[in-house]
């Protein structure tokens, strides 16, 4: 959170009273995932890849597929409300970004191995963190609040898992 944020009124820092204060923080922030003190955005891709492969042990590709597009639009609508409850545009504890783009990398590249499920994390969290030339050019659009707020959350995020699948494919073009 920058200064800026706080002098437009956003919200410090918020806790799990704010959490669970309705259904969309709860959402938003990740089950708690984006309380994190430190690196917000990186706990909430832990979290992501643990709750894919606990999805994964239940579901096939499609149903994953399905929760992965059903939890696009929920997600859109909980950031929106949890970015205009906080008063902020774009929060960072609000990690349901990096949640669904995570999810849509992992359903691509599976069945990976640790190694290959590990490349993918680093690679998004260093296109996400740096926002390289399309990830930054993704990250200034749509700002705000209202329905533009939530999608501008998810949408540089949704380019750096889509950067990420990219280079991964790339590199496996280049190397095998």
């Amino acid at each position: 959170m920058t200064s800026r944020d706080l002098e437009a009124g956003g919200i410090a820092r918020p806790t799990a009273r704010f959490l669970l204060a309705h259904p969309a923080h709860l959402i938003a922030l990740g089950f708690g995932s984006g309380l994190a003190p430190v690196a917000p955005g990186t706990c909430g891709t832990l979290w992501a890849w643990l709750a894919y492969l606990v999805l994964a042990s239940w579901l096939n590709p499609f149903a994953i597929g399905v929760v992965i597009l059903v939890s696009f639009f929920v997600g859109w609508w909980a950031c929106t409300v949890a970015a205009t409850n906080l008063r902020i545009a774009d929060p960072g504890c609000v990690v349901w970004d990096e949640v669904i783009a995570f999810w849509i990398v992992l359903w691509l590249v599976m069945p990976a191995g640790f190694t290959g499920q590990l490349a993918a994390f680093v690679l998004f969290r260093l296109l996400d963190t740096f926002k390289p030339g399309p990830v930054g050019w993704a990250d200034t659009l749509f700002k705000g609040f209202g329905w533009r707020a939530g999608f501008g959350i998810i949408l540089d995020d949704l380019v750096a898992g889509f950067c990420t699948l990219f280079l991964i494919a790339l590199a496996r073009r280049l190397w095998t």
